[in-house]
């Protein structure tokens, strides 16, 4: 009889995820050199957190490098252990052969509706193995003709929604190279407004687990002008876009959404069309939601800084001071190009739009704070930033600097708007 301490596998402590404690299946480095799981890692700043778990240090850049070297000796301690459980090892997925593959390609191109549950198996089978590692998805990104086959499922749109949400999940999960993101494409241009309807069915009837696949994918196209272009071209398709957001509370939706909205707002059209539709009032939301998430907050900021480039967009931004309000109450709680942004929304209401309640509404929420903060956080004399930050200034002054010349407090670059006593209450703010 073997006995149960036999049967017991040590993990080592530094093969184990930091947040999850299972074993790594493919472990990534932060820039603060802690190692984690590359899957609850990204759940973790996907829910808005802006720091490192282990060392609570705020993150300076998201961005995290795949680590080879502990992944190569977590594959040898796997092998040297012995058949590791599913859930505690980076080398356990559901086998895809070569032939499956191959076999699964063959029916998908020849549209064989006998082999539905081959094909529900296959994908369901590839989705698991794409999911275990990078190395995983390069694999079924190489292989010939497999990236055509899904995209064709895609395009024709005639399969049962399960094979299609498989398609979505597969297709999202081996898009992160730029490569793929080029053969995905090449794809479906051929076949684009087809693309773009099954699409749009997905937004409307999908799970929101394909809803945000979906959304994923649109991004993944938007590559060339071109393909940027068709996607702000099919009104009905940014229409369904927005009211995924209205209609749906999940954040990461919210998220796919805005991402993909900040690539193919290109045009004036489109930005304007947008405006329209109501998106200005939707990104408040947003912003006055206390539970929005870091990453939804710094895309609708971004959003709000491209439509304001239009004179649509400013007016739909002055019309309601709730959105001036809640921009400078997440100014100073992104990140530092998500604050630009902040004050580039500011900059056009208050500077060329020049709407009172906006101005009004700006000094009102502690703007004045806000801006001079931000003028103090690194941007040398000339900066495009703080050149801004000087307008918004100069436009919010109340009352005449005559009235407050006497003041030593209350010039700054030469103008002055009522901020003598302002000055003394906020005395870790210095004069620019």
């Amino acid at each position: 009889m073997v006995k149960g301490e036999e049967l017991h596998i040590t993990v080592p402590n530094l093969f184990r995820c930091p947040i999850s404690m299972d074993v790594m299946r493919s472990p990534v480095s932060l820039c603060t050199g802690v190692t984690y799981d590359r899957t609850s890692i990204q759940h973790w700043l996907d829910a808005g957190h802006d720091t490192c778990p282990a060392t609570m240090q705020t993150l300076p850049s998201k961005d995290f490098i795949p680590n080879l070297t502990l992944r190569r000796l977590i594959n040898l301690w796997a092998q040297t252990n012995g058949p590791p459980s599913p859930s505690s090892s980076p080398t356990y997925s559901r086998s895809v052969s070569e032939q499956q593959v191959r076999t699964l390609v063959h029916h998908l191109e020849n549209q064989n509706e006998s082999a539905k549950v081959f094909v529900v198996d296959c994908l369901s089978a590839i989705v698991d193995f794409a999911s275990f590692g990078d190395e995983n998805r390069r694999i079924l990104a190489n292989f010939e003709n497999f990236v055509s086959a899904i995209v064709g499922v895609l395009c024709r749109g005639t399969a049962e929604m399960e094979v299609m949400e498989l398609a979505v999940r597969v297709l999202d999960s081996i898009s992160m190279d730029n490569s793929v993101r080029k053969q995905v494409l090449a794809s479906v241009s051929k076949r684009f407004q087809s693309f773009l309807t099954t699409i749009r069915s997905f937004l409307k009837n999908g799970s929101t687990r394909s809803k945000i696949g979906s959304v994923k994918l649109l991004k993944t196209i938007a590559l060339d002008a071109e393909s940027k272009r068709a996607i702000a071209e099919n009104s009905n398709l940014l229409n369904e876009l927005l009211q995924i957001v209205r209609t749906d509370s999940d954040f990461a939706l919210h998220d796919a959404v805005y991402s993909c909205l900040i690539e193919v707002s290109v045009t004036r059209s489109t930005k304007a069309e947008l405006v329209g539709s109501g998106l200005v009032d939707l990104l408040t939301k947003t912003l006055s939601n206390r539970n929005s998430p870091k990453p939804a907050n710094e895309k609708a900021l971004k959003l709000l800084s491209i439509v304001s480039t239009t004179a649509e967009g400013r007016s739909a931004i002055g019309v309601d001071c709730r959105c001036a309000v809640a921009i400078v109450e997440r100014m100073m709680k992104v990140s530092r190009s998500a604050t630009e942004d902040a004050v580039a929304v500011v900059w056009s209401v208050c500077c060329l739009l020049g709407e009172k309640k906006t101005k009004e509404a700006v000094v009102n929420s502690n703007g004045i704070a806000k801006i001079l903060m931000v003028m103090q956080s690194g941007y040398c004399e000339g900066h495009r930033v703080r050149s801004m930050c000087l307008d918004v200034l100069r436009v919010l002054r109340i009352g005449s600097s005559s009235s407050l010349s006497s003041s030593p407090s209350s010039s700054i670059d030469g103008f002055g708007f009522g901020i003598g006593s302002y000055f003394s209450n906020t005395t870790h703010i210095m004069r620019c």
